[in-house]
């Protein structure tokens, strides 16, 4: 028989507490509504401007690290303090159209598929924190090697060192809310820029992701909007279900 007090810290270390889930999944749901209200709101962006820089980091990444997946390069990225932001890449013409319709689409579907694995990894106390430090140490590691823009070299190690400072200071249960509040901006900033993903244009840039998919998959840009949009929904419902799932 187990002495009271024997093992009580690897238990909380692999489970949130019912009470901690059940407040979290609320205090999430609220969080992402008001988000949402925000973005209508005068002044809103101003309140959700970190966020709204960490989502551009996931979605620059995203082109990025698809380049390097598929054999290219990843030459450089410039974050702004607009919010927007460009990765700068190559791949090889040998992967024909699906090569370059994939890192077009790995823009829009990275800030949603992070933010499904920062949600799932909430599950677990341990896993929270260590995503936490993985997260932080990747913005500054990203900062060395990727980031050339002046308005970066200053966010993204900053952003980087909150977060760390958080998996390293903060009380478990409040790094696993934070690590699944990150999640659900990620995921719903994809309705931040149901503009962007519903248009041919990206301005001054040139063409959208979706307009790169229509020019390589031929399907309307307005297609691969609405699928992208269908498909960051269904990622952050599912994440949460998975999260929250009883035992």
């Amino acid at each position: 028989m187990r002495e009271p007090g024997k093992n009580v810290e690897p238990l909380l270390a692999k489970e949130a507490p019912p009470q901690v889930e059940r407040m979290g999944l609320t205090w999430l749901t609220a969080a992402a509504i008001a988000t949402i209200l925000l973005w209508q709101v005068p002044g809103g962006d101003y309140i959700l401007y970190p966020f709204t820089i960490l989502a551009t980091w996931f979605h620059e990444m995203g082109h990025g690290l698809m380049a390097l997946i598929l054999g290219g390069q990843f030459q450089k990225l410039q974050i702004f303090s607009s919010g927007s932001g460009v990765a700068t890449y190559g791949i090889s013409r040998s992967l024909g159209p699906i090569g370059p319709a994939l890192v077009a689409a790995a823009g829009p579907m990275g800030p949603p598929l992070a933010g499904a694995a920062l949600i799932l990894a909430s599950r677990s106390f341990k896993a929270a924190s260590l995503s936490l430090k993985i997260l932080g140490s990747f913005l500054l590691l990203s900062t060395v090697i990727w980031v050339r823009s002046w308005f970066g070299l200053v966010a993204i190690p900053l952003l980087g060192l909150i977060i760390l400072s958080i998996s390293l200071k903060a009380p478990r249960w409040m790094q696993g809310f934070v690590i699944q509040f990150l999640g659900v901006q990620a995921c719903i900033s994809t309705y931040h820029q149901l503009n962007y993903l519903f248009s041919y244009s990206a301005g001054p840039l040139g063409l959208s992701d979706t307009a790169q998919m229509q020019r390589y998959l031929f399907l309307p840009y307005w297609f691969w909007g609405g699928l992208m949009a269908i498909a960051s929904l269904v990622i952050l419902v599912q994440s949460l279900r998975v999260a929250y799932r009883s035992e």
